[in-house]
């Protein structure tokens, strides 16, 4: 007897399991860019600096769980998420090679800050030890390489934001910390939360719900820096403690736009002398207030005035028509070794009478390290035939009494640059600049921001004169009460408060970040010892099997 076989139609596999095992590939990737993303639309000239904390959030649930091996890889990620569109600025005029290498560098120390945040997110209160993991990774960044390259730090996106007050506290490291601290905390609150929730409902006769304690250490996380910014809302202060200085500040404009802008060098010069001659007419007629002090920004004279007796002489009308003495951007060029970005105070009727050389001399901008090796990447360095030398004085000058304060553009990013000019005395704060290279791309509003920060973090008032724009007067509490507009010729005249007391973050120093430091490195020495007591119970269960 034999059987007959009917063929059974057999479906076939479907492909919707395939495609979602693609996508939970792509998902934590996907997510660590987009939280990068978001921390830079949290930056201005956007006043959206409450995107950075569902940033850390989402930055927490990518990296949460994870080895630290793929931690660096999220990171990573976030990071060219963060950095590519935030300094896309400096590939302006010379290219996307600088642009891409600078952002792929920096993007190595969040892809570090990953490593570390997988590596302590599962110890208890893992938000903090996270938060202190990305201070760490911030203060490694504004020191290596070649002296650092701080741009980009949480604090300067907070200058609109409800945790600016904690910048007098502890400084930029306590501000960044409380806004990693809080959105990590949010994130953890949320997964808790949905976690009780799920165990709540499962159908096993003693569910395991999530304890109270996890919760609230979680729920303090975010309550705790928010607390701690409304406390410190009396430090914020912009009363006149030594009176008031009347402050004018030159924004002249160059020729054209780009890293061509000096070619015109006299032209920038003529500008700034006649937009002074201007406000001296103006003085006369009653249009404006008599300044005491007057700023130009940096490169404001390209020409040095010590060797070119016409540059000198059309500095020196300018000072005698305004009558207050005048900080003037110039270019030294001795016949011999480095050039010098030096700020010089010019007395009306004797001359200069003090120099500042800036100390913190921009890599690839103004001098070029390892010149040789570069170049076989980027002609473009070649534009920078001679480089700069750093001086080594703190700036601070008396300008009609009022103690001055200096930090020449790139210097704002630093906050020992700031900072010790104002242990050193400084009333008030100058920013002279020049983003005439970086054209009207967004780092000229990033680097007023870190300005109004520095108000709020020393209480001091900060003007900002740039060749170009935007040039501001900041008052101590970080409001702008006057600024320019990109590319137009103006002054900016504003009484300000002078101030002489010292916020606790000016006192500290750098010890909030140090500490800071310290609780990042107990949570990745815990997390590591953690690690090898597990891998060395599983060696002794496995012996024991055996």
């Amino acid at each position: 007897m034999s059987a007959t076989m009917t063929p059974v139609d057999v479906p076939e596999p479907s492909a919707a399991p395939e495609r979602g095992r693609v996508l939970r590939r792509f998902l934590r990737p996907g997510a660590a860019v987009l939280s990068g993303l978001l921390l830079f639309l949290s930056f201005p000239p956007r006043p959206l600096w409450w995107l950075a904390l569902p940033a850390f959030g989402l930055l927490g649930w990518t990296l949460r769980g994870r080895r630290p091996r793929a931690g660096f890889g999220l990171g990573y990620l976030a990071g060219l998420g963060f950095l590519l569109p935030l300094l896309v600025w400096t590939g302006e005029e010379v290219g996307p090679g600088p642009w891409l290498a600078l952002a792929a560098v920096e993007a190595l120390f969040v892809a570090a800050v990953g490593l570390g945040v997988a590596a302590v997110s599962r110890l208890p209160a893992w938000p903090v030890f996270a938060a202190a993991v990305w201070i760490l990774g911030e203060a490694a960044r504004a020191r290596v390489p070649f002296g650092g390259f701080p741009w980009g730090k949480i604090a300067f996106g907070q200058a609109d934001g409800v945790f600016l007050p904690l910048a007098a506290v502890g400084g930029t490291p306590v501000l960044g910390f409380a806004v990693a601290l809080c959105g990590f905390g949010l994130y953890e609150v949320l997964r808790l939360v949905l976690e009780r929730r799920r165990s709540g409902t499962r159908p096993e006769p003693e569910p395991a719900p999530v304890g109270r304690g996890p919760l609230l250490a979680a729920a303090l996380a975010v309550l705790v820096p928010v607390t701690g910014a409304l406390a410190a809302l009396p430090l914020v202060d912009d009363s006149a403690e030594d009176g008031t200085a009347t402050v004018a500040a030159v924004q002249g404009n160059v020729p054209r736009l780009g890293l061509d802008f000096n070619s015109q060098r006299r032209a920038v010069l003529d500008n700034h002398a006649n937009r002074t001659k201007e406000l001296a007419a103006d003085v006369k007629a009653g249009r404006k207030p008599q300044p005491d002090l007057v700023l130009w920004p940096e490169n404001s004279s390209d020409i040095d005035p010590y060797a070119n007796p016409d540059a000198y002489e059309v500095i020196d009308q300018a000072v005698r028509a305004i009558g207050a003495p005048t900080v003037i951007g110039a270019v030294i060029a001795p016949e011999t070794g480095k050039l010098r970005n030096t700020l010089i105070q010019w007395n009306p009727g004797r001359g200069p009478v003090a120099e500042y050389d800036k100390r913190h001399v921009q890599p690839f901008g103004e001098y070029i390290p390892m010149r040789s090796f570069v170049r076989l990447f980027n002609s473009n360095v070649d534009r920078v035939r001679r480089d700069f030398g750093p001086g080594t004085k703190v700036g601070v000058f008396d300008l009609a009494g009022t103690k001055v304060g200096l930090a020449t553009c790139y210097e704002a990013a630093f906050d020992w640059a700031v900072r010790d000019t104002v242990t050193h005395g400084a009333q008030l704060i100058t920013v002279p600049s020049n983003n005439a290279t970086f054209g009207r791309s967004e780092m000229t509003y990033q680097q007023l921001a870190m300005s109004r920060v520095r108000a709020v973090e020393h209480s001091r008032s900060v003007v900002v004169p740039v060749t170009s724009g935007v040039s501001a007067i900041i008052r101590p509490d970080g409001e702008i009460v006057a600024q320019t507009k990109l590319f137009t010729p103006d002054v900016l005249v504003e009484k300000v408060p002078l101030r002489s007391s010292l916020t606790p973050a000016t006192r500290m120093g750098t010890l909030p970040e140090a500490l800071l430091v310290a609780v990042a490195a107990a949570g990745l020495g815990w997390s590591a010892a953690r690690s090898v007591r597990a891998r060395r119970a599983r060696k002794a269960a496995a012996g024991a099997d055996a």
